[in-house]
């Protein structure tokens, strides 16, 4: 991640309450492979297209808890700072600040049009 640009398109997620066939979706249609952990259809699954060094993607299996969703994040240096400054431009906080248990920071916003997307923090090394 070091080499990814602050304020710049670094991932993209996709919430599915099926993601057996959303994985068979997109795998069959751009040759995108799954790493799936150790909890199977419970867990998240990050998506590598062909010939690419590392994850771009992942799948986030919802269980039905939230709508689905196709989203971009962007890797930002303060996510609390740039959802503050997303809410003085009129934008809208749909996922807080959360910090997960391996140190990456994320929420999701709606931009002043109303467009779901998320910002992030990587955990640091």
């Amino acid at each position: 991640m070091s080499a990814t640009a602050y304020n710049s398109v670094a991932w993209f997620e996709i919430g599915t309450d099926r993601p057996a066939e959303v994985r068979k979706f997109f795998g069959e249609l751009f040759d995108w492979t799954f790493a799936i952990g150790p909890e199977g259809e419970l867990s998240y699954q990050e998506i590598t297209a062909p010939g690419a060094d590392a994850p771009s993607g992942g799948i986030f299996p919802s269980g039905g808890a939230a709508p689905d969703y196709a989203i971009f994040y962007v890797v930002v240096e303060d996510v609390a700072a740039t959802v503050e400054r997303a809410q003085e431009l009129g934008g809208k906080v749909i996922v807080p600040r959360t910090e997960a248990a391996n140190g990456l920071v994320f929420a999701h916003l709606a931009d002043s049009a109303g467009h779901h997307f998320g910002v992030f923090t990587p955990p640091a090394v």
